[in-house]
């Protein structure tokens, strides 16, 4: 029983934290605006979270599980290039979030950080995600001649690229735009373009 009250709080504190940080950005979202959403003391909630750092990975894979389950991506093993193009719209619809992954992402190549381990397993996760998304949509090679798995990093590199592009300056770069040219670069089938 109090093992469930302690993961409820858990969850209500991630939830108040996905709420402050698209309400004031990555900076903007103190442990003590979280704390204070949540009715506790910044104190009580270092007692679930002990650091921002931890509060912000909690953050990062609730939106990972919006992402693959209820959100606008399809659940992993039925991805298809025409919902990653749709999850790159959603995207350029919370910045706040976006803001959040991208700066813990740079900070998280440091040795030591508290985020590290999440993105190096998220990155090989995804990397196998993209590579069977590749695989359905162009079988064993791609147009270009590369193999699912070589063209993986690069469509993975290409969707956080862009996230950084966007958020410096987000009205030179359209990311879904950008996004759905890229995937005419791949050799997406034209169908994937005409749904935009």
């Amino acid at each position: 029983m109090v093992r469930a009250r302690s993961e409820e709080r858990r969850e209500d504190i991630v939830r108040a934290a996905v709420e402050v940080i698209a309400e004031r950005g990555y900076r903007g979202a103190s442990l003590g605006a979280v704390a204070e959403r949540v009715g506790l003391t910044q104190q009580g909630l270092l007692h679930y979270f002990p650091t921002k750092e931890a509060l912000l990975v909690a953050v990062l894979e609730e939106r990972d599980r919006w992402d693959t389950g209820g959100g606008s991506r399809a659940s992993a093993g039925t991805w298809r290039l025409d919902l990653l193009a749709s999850l790159v719209e959603y995207n350029a619809m919370r910045p706040g979030i976006v803001q959040t992954f991208s700066a813990l992402l740079g900070e998280s190549v440091t040795d030591g950080h508290p985020a590290r381990e999440f993105f190096t397993e998220r990155y090989a996760q995804v990397r196998g995600e993209m590579a069977a998304v590749l695989r359905a949509e162009f079988g064993e090679r791609l147009p270009s001649g590369l193999t699912p798995e070589q063209a993986a990093p690069l469509l993975t590199a290409v969707m956080d690229g862009l996230q950084y592009q966007w958020l410096l300056a987000p009205e030179s770069v359209d990311m879904p735009a950008a996004f759905r040219s890229f995937l005419t670069l791949l050799g997406a089938p034209r169908s994937v373009d005409d749904k935009h």
